[in-house]
């Protein structure tokens, strides 16, 4: 199990689990028989997500940062969020390694310490970036004159920046969480077992505030858009159009949230009110590897969202291919011109 904290307001931190089916305490140490399901589970899982993601996160922030003559605040955000999925899929494959070798950790404490921090960081920052992303879309759609300052750039970069403040802040917890020696390996992202109930009680707090209330929130700017295109007509094109992208962004972004956040967090609970000791439900532990790996692969989603809903990301898109391949448009210009003659 991977030890875990995330610091949530007023100094509050959450435990998040990885269940390596490896408990710890001060007495004991229990190997529960996940050992062989790991290695064969999440090194290639890791490895799948890690080219998927960096692939599709680092092309989206090349085309984000392409020169364009309209910026939106929806690009903001979502520029934001690519930039915490490709920082998080550089972690990646050093996770993929710990496990090929047995769990067994040779890059060091800081960088163990670092890979806790990076997964949550990630987790909570990307179900925060999509649920600002989601009621900015609603407010740029239902109220479009009234709340015109709140969505405008700068807005936008100042509130990306009280996220990354805040979730990295709330986070630091999870660096105090280090690798230890264990006979002839070095174990990380390992559970220490012996503070079971304030683990369970930070947990709560975390399912609360880092996931059911963006949860909820997404829910509820669905149902309000919803509402508000049963009212009115709506005759203009580009207000047809604006509405659509709204419910397509908080669609998708639910689709993530249901995918990939939402079991994570049921089982990852679940898992912490049924726990007793020297108990090993293997089958539990198998259901939360796999969902954290799906919470993991949050990063692979996202790029679908901005293809898909994002502010003259086609544009950019045709505009970056067209940088690519100047020679090529020019030869084919001259030869129209050629046949012309």
């Amino acid at each position: 199990m991977e030890r875990k904290f995330m610091s949530l307001p007023s100094s509050i931190s959450t435990s998040e689990i990885e269940p390596n089916g490896t408990f710890s305490n001060n007495n004991s140490y229990k190997n529960c028989t996940n050992e062989n399901f790991k290695r064969d589970f999440y090194p290639i899982v890791y490895l799948i997500i890690f080219v998927w993601g960096a692939l599709g996160n680092g092309f989206s922030i090349y085309i984000f940062l392409q020169p364009h003559k309209k910026s939106t605040s929806v690009n903001v955000f979502m520029l934001n969020l690519a930039i915490s999925d490709l920082l998080f899929t550089t972690t990646l494959p050093f996770r993929a390694d710990y496990y090929i070798r047995g769990s067994n950790w040779i890059f060091g404490d800081l960088a163990c310490r670092i890979m806790s921090y990076s997964m949550y960081v990630n987790m909570y920052s990307s179900i925060y970036f999509l649920t600002v992303l989601s009621i900015m879309r609603f407010l740029a759609t239902v109220h479009p004159f009234r709340f015109l300052h709140v969505t405008s750039i700068r807005s936008a970069w100042v509130l990306c920046g009280i996220i990354w403040i805040f979730i990295m802040a709330s986070s630091t917890m999870l660096l105090n969480s280090g690798s230890e020696q264990k006979g002839n390996v070095t174990l990380c992202l390992e559970l220490n077992l012996n503070k079971i109930i304030k683990l369970k009680t930070m947990n709560y707090i975390s399912l609360v505030v880092g996931f059911l209330l963006p949860f909820c929130t997404l829910n509820i700017c669905y149902l309000l858009i919803i509402r508000a295109l049963l009212k009115m007509e709506v005759p203009e094109s580009r207000l047809r159009v604006s509405h659509r992208k709204a419910l397509t962004t908080i669609a998708i972004a639910l689709i993530i949230f249901l995918l990939c956040f939402l079991p994570y967090h049921i089982l990852r609970t679940f898992h912490l009110a049924v726990w007793e000791v020297n108990t090993c439900r293997e089958r539990l532990h198998k259901a939360v590897i796999i969902t954290l790996a799906l919470a993991a692969a949050n990063t692979c989603f996202n790029p679908l969202l901005y293809y898909f809903v994002g502010e003259n990301f086609k544009e950019r898109l045709r505009s970056a291919f067209r940088k690519g391949h100047p020679q090529k448009t020019k030869y084919s210009c001259l030869g129209c011109v050629w046949l012309k003659k």
